[in-house]
């Protein structure tokens, strides 16, 4: 279990130096890509869901793994529009928030509140008014 520990631990730690010297936790970075000023950081994306694309069929090919298809989960709106805004506000996703931090960011602190509040308003807004299973898309 330490071993395993370790081991998910520097691949964290790799993931977060690189995507600090690729200019991910850089608020003008993630904006110049929204607004198209640089690709960079977009391509960069693109390439990501490819290799994942490609991936994921050797995977299935050579386990039998198959995919079902499924249902959007009612959560996926409003979560996706959660997360954008959040990100669109602090140039920052949950990952991006703990490298700011490790950066010595004073926004990835920020980030980092924002992301817990949001979680916990989530939670007191599905309570109330929509109720739906939380375990995961396989339900919806």
């Amino acid at each position: 279990m330490v071993k395993e520990n370790t081991l998910v631990g520097l691949v964290g730690l790799v993931l977060g130096f690189s995507l600090s010297r690729i200019g991910f936790s850089s608020w003008d970075e993630v904006h110049r890509m929204f607004t198209f000023a640089d690709l960079r950081m977009f391509l960069t994306f693109c390439a990501a869901v490819a290799i994942l694309l490609v991936a994921w069929r050797v995977i299935a090919g050579t386990t039998g793994a198959q995919w079902s298809e499924r249902r959007i989960h009612p959560g996926t709106i409003a979560g996706g529009a959660m997360f954008g805004v959040g990100w669109a506000l602090t140039g920052a996703c949950p990952a991006i928030g703990l490298v700011q931090i490790g950066e010595g960011q004073l926004g990835g602190i920020v980030s980092l509140i924002g992301i817990v509040a949001g979680n916990w308003l989530y939670s007191v807004v599905h309570e109330r008014y929509f109720r739906w299973s939380a375990a995961g898309c396989a339900d919806a």
